[in-house]
């Protein structure tokens, strides 16, 4: 394959023989626009989904104004005293050492600087670490190279694969969708709050959406959380990728979330919990040397 191991791929085919594919409990969803995605030429952010992604958004603007004034005023600076205290322009230099009021003001001009800075971005910090109670709890897996998802309240979990370009169409994705689109989505309600529990099962991964402003490295043996809350109103698909380097597939384990309306997700929730039942969370893929491919169910 040109984009993905064919050990990957079959290993999507032998779990979805397993569990089935997401496509039979998709029909309970209507058509999703891509609010999520990165854009080609893009310089900014992504449109912001959350209020943490907006409040990111702020706060680097803010910063950006600061860095910007900084680098603007030691430019002037610099070339002021390039003209000024050249050799021709100045033949004779001064020969004091000290200047007190000159070197109060840039010392107490930076701690002016960061004491601005430590307000807003403290209180992200501790917006984004303090996680609120759940509405819906989600477990994210990382493995090499794909997602598990495992929906603690309901009790079933699934995998999700990278989508290859023959097959985007059949669910319902555009060709630009190319390495971002999986074949099994997380679908959550907008307005509520939902917790991500991430770890890995073998190297360490990362979960991101950059569209939620949300990001927590899948570190194995540990279990670490982030949470998020959609806005009402923005219902659609949103794309993620795996954010930290974990083997030659690292660019091919894409993640998509389906932000619906609780009305939705009511109903996904009954399919999924049909089309799932049995499912082990500790299911696995086995290798051998030939890179074929088994599935290994999970002791009852």
């Amino acid at each position: 394959m040109q984009f993905a191991s064919k050990g990957i791929m079959c290993a999507g085919t032998a779990l979805m023989s397993l569990a089935g594919t997401a496509r039979a409990q998709d029909h309970v969803l209507p058509d999703l626009e891509v609010l999520g995605a990165p854009g080609q030429d893009g310089l900014g952010f992504q449109a912001p989904a959350t209020e943490m992604m907006r409040d990111l958004i702020w706060l680097d603007t803010f910063l950006l104004y600061i860095i910007t004034g900084i680098s603007l005023f030691v430019t002037v600076l610099l070339v002021y005293c390039i003209l000024r205290f050249n050799k021709r322009a100045n033949p004779n230099p001064a020969t004091f050492t000290h200047h007190s009021v000159l070197e109060i003001t840039w010392t107490v001009v930076p701690i002016l600087i960061l004491i601005a800075i430590i307000p807003p971005s403290l209180t992200l910090l501790f917006k984004q670490q303090e996680i609120p109670e759940a509405d819906i709890t989600i477990k994210a897996v990382g493995n090499q190279w794909y997602w598990s998802h495992e929906y603690v309240d309901h009790g079933f979990v699934f995998d999700s694969f990278m989508l290859q370009r023959d097959e985007l169409a059949d669910a319902g994705y555009d060709q630009k969708d190319f390495l971002l689109a999986t074949d099994t989505a997380v679908v959550v309600p907008t307005g509520k709050i939902i917790v991500v529990q991430v770890t890995a099962s073998d190297v360490i991964h990362s979960w991101t959406i950059p569209a939620f402003g949300v990001k927590q490295d899948a570190v194995p043996g540990r279990l670490a959380e982030l949470w998020f809350k959609v806005d009402e109103g923005k219902e659609g698909i949103y794309f993620g990728q795996c954010s930290e380097l974990c083997g030659k597939d690292h660019s091919y384990m894409p993640i998509t979330v389906k932000a619906v309306t609780q009305a939705d997700y009511e109903k996904w929730i009954v399919a999924a919990q049909e089309e799932y039942a049995g499912m082990k969370t500790d299911t696995r893929v086995a290798y051998d040397n030939r890179m074929t491919v088994y599935p290994v169910k999970a002791a009852n």
